[in-house]
């Protein structure tokens, strides 16, 4: 074991780095085949509108044109969560978004052009952009089977009583916390190239998040069986939950594949991909939350309204993320939660990364400041107080197993000065998070599997459906196999995903990748390790118990001197008669339960957690708010790769002050103003944290490959909530919805509103 752990943890470079420094990764939108087609989208434009006609005869006659799809010339099966979308709309359009059409020719400027000649006829419907007007009686009517707007999935908990709890206790805060959508900014196109073989076979390169899903979805969709559909995931796929669904435009390839018999790459613009693909969703959260006066939490209530946008996506199922920190961050006794998801025009609800924590995680650590103030605590000491026990069960039945929630609070606060002198217009504030550690069982499977075979060279080769979204969860798998078998890190290859090669993986999402695909990579790989002992002792002698493989040689452990390299001890194998192959599989379901129509399960294996202590500057004159210093200490149980985890939290801390700060989609009528990073205020190196200190509290929990819990998103969650009670340090003002742009804090500020708690 301590062999595994040695070699896990190795500070080798990321094995997916040199590829991408060298420009050698490719995604989906780098790929091409001989004979391959371009494919654009006529899309509609118009938030709602009942489509009168489309007539594509001019778009025909472009040269290099070889097929124009539109809703009557395909038979496809709908999309979403709860088969609510059309993959071509022929008779109503509900977001600007929507495809009308689809062409593919020779070259993407015939294409283009064969779209601008298509004559469409809409008659405009009247649209909604709120939830909460969306919810009004008289409200447009977004779906026909929705008269209320209301998506068909009420995420709903309730434990104990605590409506009466929060009328009896001494401390009650209460407040209402909104967020604006944001897009899914990343610099990997958005594209698919989708082929189809003699008989009728479809083979579908794209960035998906999980492709063993969507390939179930595509089959579906398509009337195929499953076994016809392969998807690939190239190396490079950088992406944050918008992939998670199957989207349109790749089921728009396949067909178009499918029609021409050619090779056929949809690549969506760099506009397209932030206003056409699924969005972080806007939220409503109202919250009250109570504590006696020994400051312990007695109860809390929350309601959140979601706006699910056009069609029912991943997005309506991230309520289900804000229970756990509502419920389960900290002790408390007496709970409600109600999530009610409204259709609007506005475009698609992802579940992009941190989907739901990150919201609630705002509302719940602002109250949990005000709260302190209230009862005249130390924030600190009050989220202390009241923090989750390891091995304790929390009120939704969530199991905690390892917990280093308090020393990560006490680090935080340390590490950023939290008692130190502070110059004028300067603050201090913290947040705490708690994540999924062991996966978050969302479908039947939440598991991984694994093949793995030793070649005559010593070279390792892993091969697991779990995709590297950016992570570096490769890197960490190959630390995990090289410590089994005693490998340099680098004599491991981890191969990308593709369905018709690799065991079954549920996806990248909910900070599992790390927790069942190390599971099944360790698992084989021990294997594996069984297999090569007798041989082992066979030309070292002794017994399998004085064997070790360590540093790419196996040696007696009693005499150093007796050894054989890996290498030289399978190839003897391989000349041996009978041979003797090593291969091995694996495969590992994590513990976790879905929950139940009460949201009662424990979800998820393990749980991690996290706290963000920053530091900022307030400018009083323009409301710009400078991050001095962000310390982020997290507890993932044993950490594997301390580089990758290191250089994930601060990637992490970066994205998650952006979104904090400035980034919003800026909607009007349903449509991005202005659909470019700088327009929806993705940050830039100038807006970065000037200094960001990691810090591990290491747990070593009893569920984990090694110990080790996931970090997945959990370095976003925790920096809105930070920098908005650091700001109400600094100025006094508190802001309850994001982003906290300079011109929302000016006006605050100016006008005089100081922070006050509107409860006793």
């Amino acid at each position: 074991m301590n062999g595994e752990r040695r070699s896990a943890g190795a500070r080798a470079a990321p094995a997916e780095s040199w590829e991408r420094v060298a420009g050698a990764a490719r995604c989906a939108a780098d790929l091409s085949l001989p004979g391959m087609l371009h494919a654009r989208i006529l899309r509609a434009g118009c938030p709602h509108a009942r489509v009168r006609s489309i007539d594509v005869r001019r778009a025909e006659g472009v040269p290099g044109v070889v097929c124009v799809l539109t809703a009557d010339r395909v038979r496809v099966g709908r999309l979403g969560l709860h088969a609510d979308q059309p993959v071509l709309k022929g008779t109503r359009v509900r977001c600007v978004a929507d495809e009308l059409a689809a062409v593919a020719a020779t070259t993407e400027a015939a294409a283009e052009e064969a779209c601008a000649r298509i004559r469409v006829d809409l008659e405009p419907l009247p649209a909604v952009f709120d939830a909460q007007e969306a919810l009004r009686p008289g409200a447009p009517r977004v779906h026909e089977h929705a008269p209320d707007n209301l998506v068909p999935l009420r995420i709903q908990f309730r434990c104990g009583d605590p409506e009466r709890v929060l009328e009896q206790s001494a401390f009650v805060a209460r407040g209402t916390f909104r967020t604006r959508a944001a897009a899914a900014a990343g610099p990997v196109p958005a594209a698919a190239l989708a082929s189809v073989d003699g008989r009728g076979r479809i083979a579908l390169w794209t960035d998906a998040e999980a492709p063993f899903v969507l390939r179930s979805q595509l089959a579906r969709a398509l009337g195929l069986p499953g076994g016809d559909v392969r998807v690939l995931a190239p190396p490079l796929g950088e992406t944050h939950g918008e992939r998670l669904d199957l989207l349109p435009f790749e089921v728009l390839a396949v067909l178009l594949a499918q029609q021409t018999g050619r090779p056929v790459r949809l690549r969506l613009t760099p506009e397209e991909r932030l206003a056409c693909l699924p969005v972080r969703p806007a939220t409503v959260v109202r919250l009250a939350t109570a504590c006696d006066r020994e400051g312990r939490l007695t109860a809390r209530v929350c309601e959140v309204i979601l706006d699910a946008g056009a069609y029912s996506s991943w997005g309506v199922t991230t309520p289900q993320a804000m229970l756990a920190a509502v419920s389960s961050l900290y002790r408390v006794e007496h709970v409600a939660f109600r999530a009610t998801s409204v259709f609007s025009n506005n475009p698609v609800a992802g579940a992009l990364r941190g989907g739901g924590l990150l919201e609630a995680t705002f509302a719940v650590e602002q109250q949990m400041d005000e709260l302190a103030r209230l009862a005249g605590f130390d924030p600190v000491e009050f989220r202390i107080r009241n923090a989750n026990d390891p091995q304790s069960v929390t009120p939704p039945g969530y199991r905690i197993g390892s917990c280093g929630l308090r020393e990560c609070l006490d680090s935080a606060a340390t590490r950023i000065g939290w008692l130190e002198p502070k110059a004028p217009g300067e603050g201090v504030g913290i947040a705490a998070a708690i994540h999924p550690g062991g996966g978050r069982r969302l479908m039947r499977s939440d598991g991984s599997g694994a093949f793995v075979r030793l070649d005559e060279f010593g070279q390792l080769t892993v091969t697991t459906g779990t995709r590297d979204t950016g992570s570096g969860v490769h890197t960490t798998l190959a630390g995990l196999a090289a410590g089994v078998l005693g490998l340099p890190p680098d004599r491991v290859t981890v191969l990308p995903g593709d369905t018709h090669l690799a065991p079954w993986d549920a996806g990248a999402h909910g900070g599992r990748s790390t927790y069942a695909a190390g599971h099944a990579v360790l698992a084989a790989c021990r294997e594996l390790r069984r297999r090569l002992l007798p041989w082992a002792v066979r030309q070292l002698g002794g017994s399998e118990a004085q064997i070790e493989f360590r540093d790419g040689r196996v040696r007696r452990t009693d005499d150093p001197r007796r050894f054989v390299t890996l290498e030289g001890l399978v190839r003897g194998v391989y000349l041996h008669a009978p041979a003797e192959t090593f291969v091995a599989a694996a495969f590992h379901e994590p513990s976790g339960q879905a929950p139940d129509d009460k949201q009662r399960g424990t979800v998820s294996a393990a749980w991690s957690f996290a706290a963000h202590a920053v530091r900022v500057r307030v400018d009083p004159e323009t409301g710009r708010v400078r991050v001095l210093k962000v310390a982020a200490v997290h507890d993932i149980g044993r950490v594997l790769h301390p580089a990758a985890a290191t250089a994930a939290v601060e990637a992490g801390v970066e994205r998650g002050v952006g979104l904090a700060l400035a980034e919003d989609l800026h909607l009007e009528a349903g449509r991005p103003v202005d659909p470019t990073w700088r327009g929806c205020g993705v940050p830039g190196p100038a807006d970065t944290p000037a200094e960001v200190e990691v810090d591990w509290i290491e747990t070593a929990d009893p569920e984990g490959p090694l110990g080790a819990k996931a970090l997945g998103d959990a370095p976003l969650v925790p920096p809105a909530a930070a920098l908005a009670n650091a700001l109400a340090d600094a100025t006094g003002v508190r802001l309850r919805e994001l982003p906290l742009a300079p011109e929302r804090v000016l006006a605050v500020i100016r006008a005089g509103d100081r922070e006050e708690s509107p409860s006793r």
